[in-house]
């Protein structure tokens, strides 16, 4: 395999057409592997993050695709969408895998990066082995760690997928609340997906996201602009398609709920929920995650509603089976490599602790309230609740 390095995405149909046609090869597809998903991180990041784009050539035939980038300084490779994607991973057919982790490793010895981390890798990815094989040979020192469980409701097929969608509409809870919300009005749920329609909803979507942040005391990554210039150009790159699915439930002409998610190979993606604070009340965020699960039971494309990073109790309410995702860190330095080992033993051994946790959430949470100073970190890691 010929492995070539790029410093930029180019704008390239038939690199994207082979990209993609790629991630339908992957263990399964997912929205955040595509050149879309890429390309809008970059247009977004591009002042903060220096990609680099790894592509695995057998002859003329595009194989393997890894998007990584460096920090400002140069000093730490990642994930291009590491701060933006819920899963992310090295893109090929499962049989070129191996090949391709250990050749993109050795790039990165040649260029003198040292450390490479990789959050929110599956761990049911066939990286995981490639990564610890590819480690062993090129002399990288590796730490896989647990990251997040991501919660999933499985469709099922058939009476299984029927029992589904009629439990949840048989749920008391949720038909006191839309009874009491169709006081109001009618309860409707509508789904955007062209650019324009985006663009004329995000701004109550992100209003209301950062109300709720702020009225938690946290502060919602939507303050900064680059993440909503991130949600504006993922609407325009998957312009013509269904992908981008901004899902909102008004009662009456008022809105109060929404959902920035996708619908991608079979996966409906709850990624970036809000409501509005002042109907807390009636759970409007509960009650459009079931519609939204209940629509997807109608509709034999899809399999799975993915509910994404963090084990918030609602999803856990809500899945039947999980996807479990890796923090993975390699380093050439034997002295990073166990500090990295001992940061993440002494945190779990803080979480044993309730009194200790308790107290440094609270320091936190102290440090992270808008009081005009640091706004927290653009993370997929600051998830949201609904």
């Amino acid at each position: 395999m010929r492995i070539t390095l790029q410093r930029q995405i180019p704008d390239d149909p038939a690199l994207q057409r082979q990209w993609n046609n790629l991630v339908q090869q992957m263990e399964p597809p997912e929205v955040f592997y595509t050149y879309e998903w890429a390309c809008a991180v970059q247009a977004a990041y591009g002042e903060s993050l220096q990609p680099l784009l790894f592509l695995g050539h057998e002859g003329d035939d595009l194989v393997a695709v890894a998007a990584l980038a460096t920090d400002g300084a140069g000093r730490v490779t990642s994930f291009l969408a590491g701060t933006t994607a819920d899963y992310c991973d090295f893109v090929s057919r499962r049989k070129d895998r191996a090949e391709f982790v250990a050749g993109a490793l050795q790039k990165l010895k040649e260029l003198k990066l040292r450390d490479l981390i990789l959050a929110n890798l599956p761990a049911d990815s066939e990286t995981v082995a490639a990564l610890r094989t590819a480690a062993e040979e090129h002399r990288f020192h590796v730490y896989m760690r647990p990251a997040y469980v991501c919660a999933q409701v499985e469709l099922g097929q058939g009476e299984g997928r029927q029992g589904l969608k009629t439990s949840l509409q048989g749920k008391k809870k949720l038909r006191h609340y839309l009874r009491a919300m169709e006081r109001e009005g009618p309860v409707t749920v509508k789904h955007l997906h062209s650019p324009d329609e985006i663009s004329g909803t995000l701004p109550r979507f992100v209003s209301a996201h950062v109300v709720r942040f702020r009225a938690m005391g946290r502060v919602s990554n939507l303050e900064k602009p680059e993440r909503q210039r991130f949600l504006a150009e993922l609407a325009k790159r998957f312009a013509g398609t269904d992908t981008v699915t901004l899902s909102e439930m008004s009662v009456g002409d008022r809105a109060m709920a929404w959902n920035y998610g996708f619908q991608f190979q079979g996966s409906w993606f709850w990624y970036m929920p809000t409501f509005d604070t002042r109907d807390e009340t009636n759970s409007p965020g509960y009650c459009l995650l079931a519609q939204i699960v209940i629509e997807a039971c109608g509709r034999p494309e899809m399999r799975v509603v993915d509910l994404g990073l963090g084990a918030e109790g609602y999803k856990e309410r809500f899945g039947n089976s999980s996807r479990q995702t890796l923090y993975t860190t390699l380093t050439l330095s034997r002295a990073r490599h166990w500090r990295e080992v001992a940061r993440y033993r002494a945190a779990t051994a803080i979480k044993k602790s309730p009194r200790l946790d308790t107290a440094i959430r609270g320091v936190r949470a102290a440090l992270q309230r808008p009081a005009g100073g640091d706004k927290g970190k653009d993370s997929k890691a600051q998830v949201e609740q609904v």
